[in-house]
């Protein structure tokens, strides 16, 4: 592995390590565990932070049947991106829901998108404002402390794990944000998202190289994009895509009406998400032609 390389993962896991032994707690004492990883043997690690609708049963008798549905989940992005073991990446994937506690915020709590409406870390509150707990039944700062350490910290250790493996394979390594999310929400932005909001941290988080060969293979086709609009990218972006160390992180927020029904049961709809799977695959492939090899 390139010496800076290998300083930073080794920071990044052993700073994860240093709050699991901090907080007094593993991820052995939550079951399930709080994700799940597929090993791949490309540089191309997949990361679904919000894929997860697993509520336990002591957090549900505090919450509102708003919170049982799991609304904001990022349906299905499993499925849409099945395609993947078969480019031989990792897919790193959450099991509990973000309602639970959000794993793409700073573990701080502190905004992304200061003075914009946005969720927080353990969220009290759906997209469109409804409550997701019984009035008296929030976390307090010791119930949210306990989160980050059965649920946060066990994810983040295992994608910053999994980035140190694949660069002492690889020079370059690229992390692939999958997010999806309702195509209008008024609380959070004005009309109809574009379908595909690619998000580097306003250009840091990545080469530009490696962004411009994503997007080459998009250009033409059906779909409406944008780059560091309404949506940078989270804390897993903005956190571990640093390119100057071998890591170049994008994220991705689809509209889910290219693949999904937005409506309850929220089922998927293989006829419209034939084309988006095709066009995802050949974004990804090029992006990863594109790593620098120095």
């Amino acid at each position: 592995m390139h010496p800076a390389h290998h300083a930073l993962c080794s920071g990044l896991f052993t700073m994860q390590k240093k709050n699991l032994i901090m907080t007094n707690s593993t991820p052995s004492m939550v079951s399930p565990q709080p994700w799940q990883l597929t090993l791949g043997r490309v540089p191309l690690l997949i990361s679904i932070p919000h894929l997860g609708t697993l509520i336990p049963d002591e957090l549900l008798a505090q919450m509102t049947p708003e919170a049982t549905a799991c609304t904001d989940t990022d349906w299905h992005l499993d499925q849409l991106y099945g395609f993947a073991q078969g480019l031989g990446a990792s897919v790193l994937q959450a099991v509990y829901s973000r309602y639970v506690i959000d794993l793409n915020r700073p573990p701080g709590g502190e905004s992304l998108y200061p003075g914009q409406t946005t969720t927080g870390l353990c969220p009290t509150e759906t997209f469109r404002g409804e409550p997701l707990y019984r009035p008296g039944s929030e976390p307090d700062a010791a119930r949210i402390a306990q989160r980050l350490a059965a649920y946060w910290q066990p994810y983040h250790a295992a994608l910053a794990q999994e980035l140190e493996r694949l660069l002492a394979l690889h020079q370059h390594v690229l992390l692939w944000e999958a997010h999806s999310i309702a195509s209008v929400l008024p609380r959070l932005f004005e009309g109809k998202l574009p379908d595909l909001n690619f998000g580097t941290a306003s250009g840091t988080s990545c080469a530009p190289d490696v962004l411009a060969a994503a997007l080459e293979p998009l250009q033409g086709g059906p779909w409406t994009m944008v780059q560091n609009g309404r949506f940078k990218g989270g804390y897993i972006t903005r956190h571990y895509g640093q390119p100057a160390h071998g890591v170049h992180a994008i994220q991705l927020e689809l509209c889910q009406s290219l693949y999904m029904n937005e409506q309850a049961p929220y089922d998927y709809r293989p006829d419209t998400a034939a084309r988006l799977q095709g066009d995802l695959q050949r974004s990804l492939s090029a992006a990863l032609a594109a790593l620098p090899t120095d």
